[in-house]
């Protein structure tokens, strides 16, 4: 699992290798990952949109940008959680992800919290160690 906090709020990440999904023939890789997102602030806060930088084996980058995530802006009270799974195809065996999530407070003061970076990774990628 994969952690950032930024303002007293968590994003923790779980990615998940999708075999049944997946074609090493065909070069193509999925994966799903699931995102929790928890408030332990004191004020209530809502996610506006998200931007992701996608980067494969090759070194290729794509970028994402949009509304909110899986179709929703949601609100977090103190306290509360948001969780949500996801899914995103490479033409490689392995790559990685990270993120960030503009946010806006209940007073409409708006900021950016960090997704942390993560790994993808299939049984059919060549380990390396740095």
């Amino acid at each position: 699992m994969y952690r950032a906090v930024t303002r007293q709020i968590e994003v923790t990440v779980e990615p998940n290798f999708l075999p049944e999904r997946s074609s090493a023939e065909n070069r193509q890789f999925f994966w799903s990952y699931t995102i929790v997102i928890i408030n332990s602030g004191d004020e209530t806060v809502q996610l506006r949109t998200r931007h992701w930088i996608i980067t494969d084996a090759s070194g290729r980058k794509q970028e994402v940008r949009g509304e909110g995530v899986v179709g929703e802006q949601p609100v977090l009270e103190p306290g509360q959680r948001f969780e949500y799974t996801s899914g995103v195809p490479l033409p490689t065996a392995s790559g990685f992800m990270a993120g960030r999530y503009q946010m806006v407070t209940a007073s409409g003061e708006p900021f950016e919290i960090d997704v942390p970076a993560f790994s993808l990774d299939s049984p059919e990628a060549k380990r390396t160690l740095n």
